[in-house]
């Protein structure tokens, strides 16, 4: 009573800060500008770049390109060999250790100033769903956050962890005795058997809150129930109130979950990631997920259609428009500068600003020039999923090029739980969305160059076999949807079919 009480009350001092995010968004993006200029000037990167001569967005767009890791590395390099003020004034309290491409990990550093904004964001979402609702049930019982191993490793005397994992050691102390797994479970580094340690540890807890990437609460779930014989995870859990996610489009997570579950139960959705937390679920239901425009980032947008002109134009929050697709570049004060993390967004309002991600700009498929992204594909299975009444579990799209069987296609390999009676009509109405939601795939079918999608069914748990083939089983890991080669279509191919 004395939580939910002091929960309630948090929420309506917090009220007048979110009110501010609504009515005055961009104001508070120029704020963050100012100080992110003011500390870059005092560094490497800031004398490299002349922000001593930059009072502007239009002087800082000269000064300050475009950049992905690759580009920054150099930097991130000089940082692990001792050197200060490279980034940022000081030293970074952490590096967030990701997946990297040619560079091998990614080391995104993560300083003193950037930290509250990982740790605050996610207790501001739960106080924006109590503001909202009235709901503290949530409150009483046991949470659990299936992330990364806490443990830490030091790079360059720095501590090194995922993201997830250093969150663990910032968790204030009147919830850890609330907060599940163990610090020895959580630490265990096969996800597998960590998974079955978690569901033995928390079987018999009243839990009240789960979070974690939808894939992996799947996962979760289906192993709680068949460690304990339950119908449902309600049957089990008759407290749990409150489902946490991110990482990828709920969608197609969100009929499985719902019946595993066994009940309506409120869910908040997140944008968490290892450069910053972006934005949270503010309505319930939602249209789009509301910026967090004051907590040491300052954004940028540049339309996905133009990324890779030479000299894309760069937009900042008051510049944008509803219904296009952004590539979301960012400023951040851990030392960040011009940083694409390779998400691409699109605004359903600007008044308050509100956001869905759309997909991944590095996955996406376009061998014959079509473009499809992450949110056309999804949107289009889904439509062909409720025409058919068919389940589906994971899945992905690759181009087949050299089609034995006739023109070019679109394959799309999909692990059902339950298949639809007429697998062609499935393939057609998901042909005929993918047509519906782009312009350029349409004209290349009704052009007679590509011939309509092929639909491939998989074996039950087929995509957690590639998953652990190329050790991205559990975690923050996500299966790729979408793909310009065919090295997942390959494997599966090989190992599977």
């Amino acid at each position: 009573m004395i939580v939910a009480l002091g929960a309630r009350l948090l929420a309506r001092l917090t009220q007048p800060r979110f009110k501010r995010w609504e009515n005055n968004a961009p104001a508070l993006q120029e704020k963050q500008f100012r100080s992110l200029l003011a500390n870059g000037r005092r560094t490497h990167f800031g004398r490299d770049h002349g922000l001593d001569s930059v009072s502007s967005y239009e002087q800082f767009k000269e000064k300050v390109p475009i950049r992905d890791y690759e580009a920054l590395k150099p930097y991130v390099d000089r940082i692990i060999g001792g050197e200060e003020d490279v980034l940022w004034p000081g030293r970074p309290l952490y590096f967030g250790k990701t997946s990297g491409t040619t560079s091998g990990a990614k080391y995104i550093p993560i300083s003193r100033e950037s930290m509250p904004n990982h740790i605050d964001s996610a207790r501001l979402a739960l106080l924006m769903y109590t503001l909202k609702t009235g709901n503290t049930k949530f409150l009483g019982g046991k949470y659990i956050f299936i992330s990364g191993s806490p443990e830490l490793e030091e790079t360059g005397g720095i501590l090194t962890g995922r993201l997830s994992g250093i969150v663990h050691h910032h968790i204030p102390a009147y919830l850890k005795k609330k907060r599940l797994p163990s610090f020895e479970t959580n630490s265990i580094s096969d996800w597998e058997e960590k998974l079955d340690q978690i569901v033995r540890e928390t079987s018999r807890k009243k839990m009240s809150l789960i979070s974690g990437i939808p894939p992996w609460v799947e996962m979760y779930f289906e192993r709680l129930l068949a460690h304990s014989g339950k119908q449902n995870v309600a049957e089990l859990f008759p407290r749990f109130e409150l489902l946490v996610h991110g990482g990828v489009n709920f969608q197609p997570y969100s009929e499985k979950l719902n019946r595993l579950i066994g009940k309506e139960i409120d869910a908040i959705e997140t944008y968490p990631a290892s450069e910053g937390f972006i934005a949270f679920q503010d309505e319930f239901p939602s249209r789009g997920l509301l910026l967090i425009p004051d907590s040491g980032i300052f954004y940028e947008f540049i339309p996905a259609d133009a990324f890779h002109q030479e000299n894309p134009p760069r937009y900042k929050l008051d510049e944008v428009e509803t219904g296009v697709n952004y590539v979301l570049i960012m400023n951040t004060n851990a030392g960040l500068w011009g940083y694409n993390i390779g998400d691409t967004v699109r605004f359903e309002s600007v008044n308050p600003y509100r956001l869905v991600v759309t997909g991944r700009l590095s996955q996406y498929t376009s061998a014959f020039g079509e473009h499809v992204i992450g949110e056309e594909a999804e949107s289009s299975l889904q439509e062909a999923v409720e025409a058919t009444d068919a389940r589906v579990a994971e899945f992905t799209l690759a181009p087949l090029v050299e089609n034995p069987d006739g023109k070019p296609c679109h394959q799309w390999f999909v692990e059902f739980e339950r298949e639809p009676s007429d697998l062609q009509r499935f393939a057609r109405i998901l042909d005929a969305g993918l047509q519906k939601r782009n312009a350029y795939y349409k004209d290349l079918v009704g052009g007679n160059i590509l011939q309509a999608a092929v639909v491939v069914p998989v074996p039950s748990d087929t995509f957690k076999k590639y998953m652990k083939s190329v050790g991205k089983l559990g975690g923050q890991n996500k299966v790729p949807h979408l793909s310009n080669d065919r090295d997942i279509a390959n494997w599966i191919e090989e190992n599977v079919l």
